[in-house]
């Protein structure tokens, strides 16, 4: 199964673009020039949004619903809800870092059709139809506010509701379930913290991200319920060794699908299909 979306978290035009803008003769500061204003970290590195028009918008063989709804601050959001009338869960999907919920049509359809879930998956800020610009920050109020649009779509409450994630959406499912405790946990190729992932990539600059940005480590700490995670072998964005230290941290009940020969972007193959489907089973 094909998933257009990607989870890129750091590309490499980003990365060099990251290193030139630390380099040494960017940062020094002449007495008679006001000091550089520097966005942060995760501004230059962790987003990827595709805004509408790009990517089809009217997909086939997908029943779905325009949803708007506002962050916290009034910042408008936009989402798709597929409903399955004979649904046997309810999933919140929290998408990568890369394009918008669009690019999910494929993985949106087989979550609907195939594994009967109804399914409410939406915007980052900056992504898609939603407004402003992605933070970190606005990725995980969009995420609370997405979760409680769910429950006013749904009629149902946080803990008859299933949380996934990929990638940095497994990073705002697990804060979700932090706050409160989920039907069931569901994350795909994620991580331990942000500074970890920038660790991989720029050794010398992780320092730059705080120890406490994105710290998915403690809050899977906290939760208490059913987990299945996944990741690729052969991830080589956000290495199966930070995938593994977060499950490890995590409570039992939970399961880890190690997926053979699989990048980041290459999770989606029939064994883990096979094991999200008997995850599911274990929930009715």
């Amino acid at each position: 199964m094909n998933v257009i979306g990607n989870s890129l978290l750091y590309g490499p035009a980003v990365l060099l673009g990251f290193t030139a803008m630390f380099s040494p003769s960017l940062v020094a500061q002449s007495p008679l020039r006001p000091p550089i204003t520097m966005k942060s970290i995760d501004e230059y590195l962790l987003f990827y949004p595709s805004k509408f028009p790009d990517g089809n918008w009217e997909p086939a063989n997908l029943v779905y619903q325009d949803v708007y709804f506002n962050s916290a601050d009034g910042t408008k959001l936009h989402g798709w809800y597929c409903p399955n009338p004979n649904s046997r869960g309810v999933v919140l999907l929290a998408h990568g870092n890369a394009g918008h919920i669009a690019h999910r049509a494929d993985w949106l359809k087989y979550l609907q059709r195939e594994l009967k879930l109804s399914v409410f998956a939406f915007d980052y800020r900056g992504y898609g139809r939603s407004e402003g610009k992605p933070t970190v920050k606005g990725a995980i109020e969009a995420s609370v506010a997405a979760r409680a649009k769910l429950r006013e779509l749904a009629n149902l409450q946080d803990k008859d509701m299933i949380l996934m994630g990929e990638s940095l959406g497994g990073a705002m499912v697990v804060q979700l379930a932090n706050q409160s405790p989920p039907k069931a946990l569901i994350v795909q190729s994620t991580f331990p913290s942000l500074r970890e992932v920038a660790a991989v990539h720029f050794p010398n600059l992780a320092w730059l991200v705080p120890r406490n940005k994105l710290l998915s480590i403690e809050a899977i700490k906290k939760y208490q319920g059913p987990l299945l995670q996944s990741h690729g072998t052969n991830d080589g964005t956000i290495p199966i060794a930070l995938g593994k230290k977060l499950f490890d941290a995590a409570q039992e009940p939970k399961e880890f699908v190690s997926i053979p020969n699989a990048d980041h972007n290459d999770w989606l193959t029939p064994d883990y299909l096979q094991r999200l489907d008997q995850f599911l089973q274990k929930l009715q």
